[in-house]
C-alpha cells in the first residue's frame, strides 16, 4: 500500500471521549432513504458504505427537531419521533462496524421552509422575513422558547438512544438558532442565552456523548453573521463544545457550483483558528488533496466534505494512501444531489441507486444480443463522451476482454469537454480528467481522431480481428431547425464554446436565442458574451424566465456574476424566427406582434439530435447516451455502466476462466 501523501490526515485524534482514525470527515447531508419521518430501506446502507470508505467521523444530517420543522413529504427525518429510534440503530451499527464516529445533526428550520410545503406555519425569534419567503413567519412566544429547547433535547435523546456518539447543533445556514443569533432577526439579543440553554439541556443526557456545533464564517443580506459578530460569539461557545464546525452561506448559497473553485473557508482559517481552543472542522468544497492540506496547514484539525464523499464514497482511503488520482470526482454540478429524487444520487456515481436498485437505472438501447457468438476477445466503444468513457473504464475494471475506445474528434470528451470550456463550468474537466487517466492506467487501446465505418474494421472482414461487442456512444448533433445555422450565419451554442471566447469578440451586441427549457446552454453563452467583452446582451426564450431550470444555487452564483457585467435584456415569452438586414426578428407570445433586435452576433440553443447509428454484424451491439437520446450527463453515465455491466457478464458466462 503507498504512503500516505497527506501524513497530517492521516494522523489520528482524540476529540471529546472518541477517537478518530484520521482527520476526514463526512459532513451532515442526508441519504434520502426516508419516508414518512423516517428510515427506509437503504439508509443503513448508505453510511455504512461510507463509513467503509474510510472518514473518520460522519455527520448525519437531513434531521429535524420538531413537527413544525418537517416538510409535509416527509423525506426529512423526524427525530423527536421516538419511532425513529429503531431504524436509525441499523444505520448507527453500519458506521460503527466500518470504524468510524458517528454524529448526528440537529436542526430547526425556523423561518426557512426550503421550498417545501408544509402542515405548520414557520415560525421565528421575530416576525422577519427572509428574502428567500414570501411571507414572515410567525414570532415565537415566551414559552415557546421553552419548548424548543426541549425539542432539541428531546430529539438528541433519540439520537443517543440509538447509539449516536455525539450531537451536532446546527447553528448555520441561516436556520433557527442562527435566527437567534443574529442581531438581524432576533432584535431581542438574548440568542447567546438560547443557544446555551440548548447546549445544557443536550450535555445534561450524557457525560461522554461528543457535542459540535456548526456555525457560517461568511455574511448575508440578512441573517448570517458577519465576520466581526461571529469572531466575537467564538469564544464565548468554544468552551461549551467538544468541536466547531465552519462552513459558508445561507439557504440558496451554501452548496457552492463549480464556479467555486476554491473553498471559501481557508480564506477564514487564519483569522478563526486563535478563537477556538477546541478541534475545528473546516468544511465545503473540499475536493482534492491539495485543498484538505492547505486547510490542516492554516490550523483546521479536521476536514470535511459531503459532495465530494457521495461522487467517491472511498475518496478517504484513495487520498491517504497516495491514490488520489483514482478519486471520481465531485464536479460541484449540483445536478441530482441536491433535489432527493426519489433518493441521494449523483451525476458522476452510477453506483449511487433507488432503494432496490444495484445502480442507478438504465436501459442501453439494444441492436443486437447473441451471447452464444460472444468469445469474449475484444469489445469496441465508439465515442468518447461521458457514455463511452464510462462503459470503457468500466469494462476495463471488469476484466473480461480487451477494450478499444475510438473517438473521431482529437480529444477525449465529446459535449462534455465542450461544455467545459463554458466559463465558470471547468468542474467537467476534472471528470474527464479521471476518464483519461483511468483509461491509460487500464490499459484501454485509446484511438483518437479515428472515424470508424461500418464494416470491416468492427466485423473482421478482409483478414482482421474483430470484435464481440460494439458499444455505440456516438453522441449527437445540435440543429436548429427554426434558424437554419449555415442559411443565416448565426452559431450553435455547442460551435460558439468551442471556439470560446474568439466566436464572440468585437461583437457590439449578441443575441441568444434559447430553446426555452432554461438549462445551461443559453446561461453558458450569456456567460461566453460577458467574457469577451461584448457591452449588450439580449436573452431570447420562449419559455417564462432566464436560467430557470438550472439549480437553484447555481442560478444565484449566476446571477450574482451577471450583475453590472452587462446590459442583458431578457425577453421571455418570445422566439427568435428570422434573421435579416436589420437583425433578429423575435415574435411576442403574449401580444402576437414581433420586433426587430438589431443584433450583430447570434448564439442559438439549437435541438441535440443523434447522430446516425453505425450498422455492425457483430454479436453484442449497444447504443448509449446521446446516441440513443440526447439527455443529461448523469444518463449518459449510468447507461455506459449499465452497457459495461450487461457485456462483462455476458461474456463471463462463455469464459468462466476469464481474467475477472
Amino acid at each position: 500500500m503507498a504512503a500516505s501523501h497527506l501524513p497530517a490526515a492521516a494522523a489520528p485524534l482524540v476529540i471529546g471521549s472518541s477517537t478518530l482514525r484520521n482527520r476526514l470527515v463526512a459532513t451532515a447531508h442526508a441519504s434520502g432513504f426516508v419516508r414518512d419521518g423516517l428510515p427506509v430501506g437503504g439508509d443503513a446502507e448508505y453510511w455504512g458504505r461510507l463509513a467503509a470508505g474510510g472518514a473518520a467521523l460522519l455527520v448525519c444530517g437531513g434531521t429535524t427537531v420538531a413537527p413544525e420543522s418537517a416538510p409535509r413529504q416527509g423525506n426529512i427525518l423526524q427525530l423527536h419521533r421516538p419511532e425513529a429510534v429503531q431504524p436509525l440503530r441499523r444505520r448507527v451499527e453500519a458506521m460503527h462496524a466500518e470504524g468510524a464516529v458517528a454524529v448526528c445533526q440537529l436542526v430547526h428550520l425556523g423561518r426557512e421552509t426550503l421550498g417545501a410545503q408544509s402542515y405548520y406555519a414557520p415560525v421565528a425569534p421575530a416576525a422577519v422575513r427572509s428574502p428567500r419567503e414570501p411571507t414572515a413567519p410567525r414570532a415565537l412566544l415566551g414559552g415557546e422558547i421553552d419548548e424548543v429547547v426541549e425539542a432539541f433535547r428531546v430529539s438528541s435523546a433519540h439520537a443517543l438512544e440509538a447509539g449516536f456518539d455525539g450531537i451536532e447543533l446546527h447553528a448555520a445556514h441561516a436556520y433557527l438558532l442562527e435566527q437567534f443569533l443574529s442581531p438581524r432577526t432576533n432584535p431581542r439579543g438574548d440568542g447567546l442565552e438560547v443557544l446555551a440553554r440548548v447546549i445544557d439541556a443536550v450535555r445534561g443526557l450524557s457525560a461522554d456523548a461528543l457535542l459540535g456545533i456548526r456555525f457560517s464564517v461568511d455574511a448575508s443580506e440578512d441573517v448570517a453573521l458577519t465576520p466581526d459578530e461571529l469572531a466575537a460569539l467564538l469564544p464565548a461557545v468554544d468552551p461549551l463544545v467538544d468541536y466547531v464546525n465552519v462552513t459558508v452561506g445561507v439557504r440558496t448559497t451554501y452548496v457552492r457550483d463549480m464556479a467555486t473553485e476554491r473553498p471559501p473557508v481557508l480564506d477564514d482559517l487564519a483569522r478563526l483558528r486563535p478563537l477556538v481552543t477546541r478541534p475545528l472542522v473546516a468544511s465545503h468544497a473540499f475536493r482534492t488533496s491539495a485543498a484538505i492540506g492547505a486547510a490542516l496547514a492554516a490550523g483546521a484539525d479536521l476536514v470535511g466534505m459531503a459532495r465530494a464523499l457521495i461522487a467517491d464514497p472511498d475518496l478517504p482511503h484513495k487520498v491517504l494512501t497516495g491514490r488520489a488520482a483514482e478519486v471520481r470526482p465531485c464536479v460541484a454540478c449540483n445536478e441530482d444531489c441536491r433535489t432527493f429524487d426519489p433518493a441521494l444520487l449523483c451525476v458522476v456515481n452510477p453506483d449511487l441507486a433507488p432503494p432496490g436498485e444495484p445502480r442507478r437505472p438504465a436501459a442501453p438501447l439494444v441492436r443486437a444480443w447473441d451471447p452464444a457468438r460472444a468469445t469474449g476477445q475484444r469489445v469496441a466503444v465508439v465515442g468518447a463522451g461521458p457514455a463511452g468513457l464510462e462503459c470503457a473504464l468500466s469494462l476495463a475494471h471488469a476484466g473480461v476482454a480487451d477494450v478499444v475506445l475510438y473517438e473521431a474528434a482529437d480529444r477525449l470528451g465529446g459535449q462534455l469537454a465542450t461544455a467545459a470550456l463554458a466559463p465558470h463550468r471547468t468542474g467537467w474537466a476534472a471528470l474527464l480528467g479521471f476518464y483519461e487517466r483511468g483509461l491509460y492506467a487500464a490499459g484501454v487501446d485509446v484511438r483518437l481522431g479515428r472515424t470508424v465505418e461500418p464494416g470491416a474494421e468492427l466485423e473482421g472482414r478482409e483478414g482482421r480481428d474483430g470484435f464481440d461487442a460494439v458499444v455505440l456512444a456516438t453522441g449527437a448533433e445540435e440543429t436548429s431547425p427554426l434558424l437554419p445555422l449555415r442559411e443565416t450565419g448565426a452559431m450553435a451554442s455547442s460551435a460558439a464554446l468551442a471556439r470560446g471566447v474568439p466566436s464572440l469578440a468585437g461583437a457590439a451586441h449578441v443575441l441568444v436565442a434559447d430553446d426555452g427549457f432554461g438549462w445551461w446552454p443559453g446561461c453558458d453563452a450569456v456567460e461566453l458574451a460577458v467574457a469577451a467583452g461584448v457591452p449588450r446582451i439580449t436573452f431570447v426564450t420562449p419559455g417564462t424566465a432566464f436560467a430557470g431550470a438550472i439549480p437553484p444555487e447555481s442560478r444565484v452564483q449566476l446571477l450574482e456574476r451577471l450583475s453590472g457585467a452587462c446590459e442583458l435584456d431578457i425577453l421571455p415569452l418570445c422566439t427568435a424566427t428570422g434573421i435579416g438586414p436589420e437583425g433578429v426578428t423575435v415574435a411576442h407570445r403574449a401580444s402576437g406582434g414581433t420586433t426587430t433586435v438589431p443584433a450583430d452576433r447570434v448564439v442559438v440553443v439549437g435541438e441535440r439530435r443523434p447522430r446516425t447509428a453505425l450498422d455492425c454484424a457483430v454479436p453484442l451491439v449497444l447504443t448509449i447516451g446521446d446516441a440513443v437520446v440526447p439527455r443529461r450527463v448523469a444518463h449518459a453515465v449510468a447507461e455506459g455502466r449499465e452497457a459495461a455491466v450487461r457485456i462483462a457478464t455476458a461474456v463471463r458466462r462463455r469464459m468462466p476462466h476469464s481474467r475477472a
